[in-house]
């Protein structure tokens, strides 16, 4: 057909390459992570995750009403856990007055229209950082779905509108379900972390919540029995499949730039929406280098979540959600 189809036609300018461009970013995109501590006037930046902080309540409720002003409409909650407060059972994580139920509060006051989604996970309360009940040297199935049902519940009282278990916990979902179902609380949606690799990619995250697994004699250096092998992808279509059978609403894969390929898959096998999170690991990579003078910031910023899009993500969680409405808009 050469000369008469000529696909540089539609690259000669800007003008016409947006014109056919296939994959939109926009603040509809995006879920945003904010990382709560106790306090007043805190606003803590995390050493290995420059420019982005750690927030108290106050500063909570400013950041919230900056977010919705860009248009961004979502955050995912995560707490930073006294030390003093953590145990091998959860208990803080189901109290009604707690760090995570006052975030809840403190955004939904702040903006009664923002989606609030919650961390459902044992490891910010876990004396020994895991995301379950650890006994003999095992992290506990079953004894651990019981807390975070519970979590979810408490979670929902508080105002969530989206409860996300980050745990790996085999049965999670149909237990959280269940019990919100039981307790009157139809409309909590749960967005699952279906697809979670025992990832090298978590590391910023772990010292901004201080939960990181323990290093002590006969508890797991690591969550590879729960989280999954990141060398498989048929395990990662079983799991979400079993998820949304058990009740989720949303699925999500995590981390992202790696795993495009298990996002795209998942897209054409489910019918509910596909999360996608751009981990910590993946946000300091681009601003160590970027600090470095080795790329553009901003361009491998956007061409990052432009290809997590391309894959299938229906919603990404980035650190980036600020910077990427700021430059689009």
């Amino acid at each position: 057909m050469y000369p008469l189809r000529r696909n540089r036609r539609l690259r000669t300018n800007e003008s016409i390459r947006s014109l056919v461009r296939e994959t939109i970013i926009n603040p509809n995109d995006f879920i945003v992570p904010l990382f709560v501590v106790d306090g007043k006037g805190v606003k803590e930046e995390i050493a290995s995750m420059p420019n982005y902080y750690r927030l108290s309540l106050d500063m909570l409720q400013k950041e919230a009403k900056e977010l919705w002003k860009l248009g961004l409409k979502s955050v995912l909650l995560f707490v930073k856990v006294d030390d003093k407060l953590k145990d091998n059972s959860g208990k803080e994580a189901l109290n009604p007055d707690g760090l995570m139920q006052r975030a809840i509060k403190t955004v939904k006051n702040a903006v009664p229209e923002m989606i609030v989604m919650t961390d459902v996970a044992m490891d910010p309360y876990s004396s020994f950082g895991h995301d379950g009940i650890v006994s003999e040297g095992k992290i506990l199935n079953d004894d651990t779905n019981a807390v975070l049902a519970e979590m979810s519940l408490s979670h929902a009282k508080a105002g969530a509108d989206v409860v996300a278990p980050s745990d790996m916990m085999d049965g999670r979902i149909f237990e959280i379900r269940t019990l919100l179902e039981d307790e009157g609380f139809c409309n909590t949606a749960i967005m699952s972390y279906s697809a979670k690799y025992a990832s090298a990619f978590y590391g910023p995250f772990r010292d901004a919540l201080d939960s990181a697994p323990v290093d002590k004699k006969d508890i797991p250096k690591d969550k590879k029995t729960y989280q999954m092998d990141y060398a498989n992808r048929e395990e990662a279509i079983r799991e979400t499949l079993m998820d949304i059978d058990e009740g989720a609403d949303i699925v999500m894969v995590k981390p992202g730039l790696c795993y495009l390929d298990i996002v795209r898959e998942i897209k054409d096998t489910v019918n509910v929406p596909v999360a996608v999170y751009q981990v910590s690991g993946e946000y300091a990579m681009i601003k160590a280098a970027a600090e470095k003078g080795w790329l553009d910031h901003d361009a491998v910023m956007l061409e990052q979540i432009t290809a997590i899009k391309r894959a299938g993500a229906s919603l990404i969680a980035s650190y980036f959600a600020k910077d990427v409405v700021k430059l689009i808009n």
